[in-house]
């Protein structure tokens, strides 16, 4: 059942959210977090579908908060879904017009459930710095994506500049089946790995995070080149006594692993939807401290190379 609340108010919204627990019978608060999405409308349905997905591993409450015409009069259009509807928690989806698309955090605050954890998502281009977001405050986890800015590279060099604990990205959760698989690897002693090779399309960043993740935690230097894509397709380790190990995934599907004196193996390696790295991004309320010193030292590392940030 979904409750249409057409030009309402926070506290019409609490009590008509307090109606339905009652009717149902607990509603938001077994959940184990609030997810506040923040979006237009032309984003929300892909975001509050994946929101949906990745709730039945976390359930969660989710706030979408949609900025609509801002020359507007101020007023809030809620839609309010019940338990089963959006998934295994309720979902508001929030239409904000006018002045308080800027103001979404005092619409916001009064419907955060107390003691739930609080993430804030930016499907489409984020903020430069999410935890200075008036929205962004309110979280105890910030999740951007830079795949969806104009300049992906640089938005994301832009945004680790104002790096706080808390902040990811999901083009750094996108890298966690290659970063698996590269390390896997390894399992079987070849000696030390002497050099890296990451291949990826033009202006993707998850490439470029790859390659400083490989840098740092190798100590060798790694060399990106480009490929028509979709998004990485190869990595290559150069190793001291096995020669080189290489995974090529060119249909953004399969991946075809090579090592020398073996017969290649076939990998599943599917590009990740957004629901996937959301759900990964859940299942941690602390900092990322990977992330954090990979994206520190990929920003670094451009930025001494001359990429325009």
């Amino acid at each position: 059942m979904t409750l249409y609340l057409p030009r309402t108010t926070t506290a019409q919204i609490t009590e008509a959210l307090a109606n339905e627990r009652r009717s149902v019978g607990g509603g938001a608060m077994n959940m184990v977090l609030t997810l506040v999405i923040v979006t237009d409308e032309a984003d929300h349905y892909d975001a509050v579908r994946a929101a949906t997905e990745s709730g039945h591993e976390h359930p969660s409450r989710v706030l979408a908060l949609i900025r609509r015409d801002r020359d507007a009069e101020p007023a809030i259009d809620a839609e309010i879904r019940r338990p089963g509807t959006a998934g295994p928690g309720e979902a508001l989806l929030l239409r904000l017009y006018g002045p308080l698309g800027d103001h979404a955090d005092s619409v916001v605050t009064p419907l955060l459930v107390p003691d739930a954890p609080v993430v804030v998502w930016w499907p489409g281009e984020g903020p430069a710095d999410p935890a200075s977001d008036p929205v962004g405050r309110l979280a105890h986890r910030r999740i951007t994506d830079a795949l969806r800015a104009a300049d992906p590279v640089g938005d994301l060099i832009g945004r680790i500049a104002h790096y706080s604990p808390g902040d990811t990205d999901l083009t750094w959760t996108r890298l966690t089946p290659w970063r698996s698989l590269l390390a896997s690897t390894m399992d079987q002693p070849c000696g030390w790995v002497t050099a890296a090779e990451v291949t990826a399309e033009p202006h993707y960043p998850s490439a470029d995070l790859l390659v400083a993740w490989l840098s740092q935690r190798l100590n060798v230097p790694v060399t990106r080149k480009e490929s028509h894509g979709p998004g990485i397709t190869g990595a290559k380790l150069s190793t001291e006594d096995c020669g080189d190990i290489e995974i090529r995934r060119l249909d953004g599907r399969v991946a075809t692993l090579s090592r020398p004196n073996q017969p290649d193996q076939t990998v599943a390696l599917p590009r990740r939807r957004a629901a996937e790295a959301l759900a990964e991004e859940l299942r941690r309320l602390d900092a990322d401290e990977v992330y954090e010193s990979t994206a520190k030292h990929m920003a670094e590392t451009l930025g001494r190379s001359g990429v325009n940030a």
